[in-house]
């Protein structure tokens, strides 16, 4: 199981990693794992700005289909096209190619609010 040291994560299992004022956010290696093949991601959000815990998107997999919350408050600046055509860049890459949004945050200090990733293992049983 991959969680990395320097990604913040939500117990919805969506991963974040901080550059500035802009945060890159994917699902993690656990959650592709659960959802099993990913088949199609719909992300229609590009440009609207949601609150923390708003449904930004959803990811289909051959077993079920899943919700994708905003970790943080702020602008879907980018959607990464590449998942357009290989959705199963999650399930090969789930941090880096398969990223699936990049957030302008209105408030960074919500990412203190977030799991680290020793409470990310703990919140999985890891």
């Amino acid at each position: 199981m991959n969680i990395p040291e320097e990604l913040k994560y939500t117990e919805d299992h969506e991963w974040v990693k901080v550059d500035g004022d802009v945060a890159t956010v994917g699902v993690t290696d656990f959650a592709q794992g659960e959802l099993g093949d990913i088949v199609y991601v719909e992300i229609e959000t590009e440009g609207e700005t949601l609150d923390a815990n708003e449904v930004f998107g959803t990811v289909e997999a051959v077993k079920t289909v899943s919700d994708l919350f905003m970790p943080v408050s702020g602008e879907v600046l980018e959607v990464n096209a590449d998942l357009e055509d290989a959705p199963e860049g999650v399930n090969d890459a789930p941090y880096e190619g398969g990223w699936m949004i990049k957030i302008k945050m209105s408030d960074p200090s919500e990412i203190d609010g977030l799991l680290d990733a020793a409470a990310y293992k703990s919140h999985i049983g890891q």
